[in-house]
C-alpha cells in the first residue's frame, strides 16, 4: 500500500542504486525503496509492546504483507521471533517468498510463512501482534466492513496482544494534488488524484520517474476511504478492543520529524502527518 504521502517523516539514507530507468525497473523493490522502513517498523513495535505491556513481542501476524519485507525483517530482527503474512496477490506473495530465500538464512526461513487469503476468512495461530500497515485498512470504506475486520484481528491475537495500524491526515490529504520526493537513482511521487469529501473515498498513486526522462506511472493505485484518527479509534472500541494509544513522531529544531514516536492525546494540526495506533486487546 501507499505510504506516507506528505508527512513530517525524515527517512534514515539508505544506499540506493543509481541511473535507475523505467524499462529496468522492479516497481516492488522501488516501493520498499521509497515507502517502507520494516527496521523502524519492529523497533516501534518493541518500544510499544514494552510501554503498554512490559514485555517483548515474538510472533506477528502481518496482512495485506505484499512483498513480507515486514515480516523478514520481524524474523532477522530477533532469534525466535515468528512471522505469518496473508495477502490476496499470487503474484507479490512469490515475489515474497523469493525475498525470503534471499534474505534469509534456510534455519530462519523457517520461522516464517506466507498464506495466499483473505484477511477476513484467515485462520491463523494466535500471535502476539497484528500488523495492518502502509494505511492497508483503509480499503475497507464502510464502518461495517472496517469493524468486521477489526474483529477478525482481535480473535487472532493472544489474551495480551496487540494490534498495530498506521494512519495519515493534514489539511494536505484532502487536497488534489501531488507530492514527489527525490531517492537516489529515482523521483517517488504520491499523487491524490481524487478526494470526494462527501464519502471521503480517496484515490491515490504512485509514480515512479528516472533520471533518463523515463516514468512508471501509476505503479500503485489505491482506492480507499481517508479514515480520521477519532473514527479509527471508535471502531476499535467497538470490535472489543479495550484501549487504543496513539504514536506521533517528535520533531526536531527545523520542525522536521526526528524518528523519535510517543504515545500521546495531543497532536499537531499540521499540513500532513503520520501515525500509528496500537489497540489492546
Amino acid at each position: 500500500m501507499g505510504r506516507r504521502g506528505k508527512t513530517r517523516k525524515k527517512r534514515k539514507k539508505k544506499d540506493r542504486k543509481r541511473g535507475r530507468s523505467a524499462a529496468a525497473a522492479d516497481r516492488h523493490e522501488l516501493y520498499e525503496l521509497a515507502v517502507q522502513e520494516p527496521l523502524a517498523d519492529c523497533e516501534l513495535l518493541d518500544q510499544a509492546w514494552k510501554d503498554i505491556r512490559g514485555r517483548l513481542p515474538k510472533s506477528i501476524r502481518e496482512d495485506f504483507c505484499g512483498t513480507a519485507i515486514m515480516s523478514i525483517e520481524w524474523v532477522k530482527y530477533r532469534p525466535g521471533n515468528t512471522a505469518v503474512g496473508i495477502d490476496l496477490d499470487e503474484e507479490v506473495l512469490a515475489i515474497g517468498e523469493q525475498r525470503i530465500r534471499k534474505r534469509l538464512a534456510p534455519a530462519d526461513r523457517k520461522r516464517i510463512k506466507l498464506l495466499h487469503e483473505d484477511v477476513l476468512k484467515a485462520k491463523t495461530p494466535k500471535v502476539d501482534s497484528v500488523l495492518a500497515l502502509n494505511f492497508s485498512h483503509f480499503i475497507f470504506k464502510t464502518r461495517r466492513k472496517l469493524k468486521q475486520y477489526y474483529k477478525r484481528a482481535y480473535d487472532a491475537l493472544k489474551d495480551d496482544g496487540l494490534f498495530m495500524l498506521d494512519a495519515y491526515g493534514g489539511s494536505d490529504a484532502f487536497v488534489e494534488d501531488d507530492e514527489d520526493r527525490e531517492i537516489d537513482g529515482f523521483t517517488y511521487v504520491w499523487d491524490t488524484n481524487l478526494y470526494n469529501p462527501i464519502t471521503g473515498d480517496v484515490i491515490q498513486h504512485i509514480h515512479f520517474r528516472f533520471p533518463d526522462g523515463s516514468a512508471l506511472n501509476e505503479a500503485f493505485t489505491y482506492e480507499w476511504r481517508l479514515w480520521t484518527l477519532p473514527e479509527l479509534q471508535e471502531v476499535l472500541k467497538e470490535a472489543g478492543f479495550k484501549d487504543v494509544v496513539v504514536y506521533w513522531e517528535g520533531t526536531d529544531e527545523d520542525g522536521e520529524g526526528n524518528g523519535e514516536w510517543a504515545s500521546t492525546r495531543r497532536g499537531e494540526a499540521c499540513e500532513g502527518w503520520f501515525a500509528y495506533l496500537f489497540a489492546a486487546k
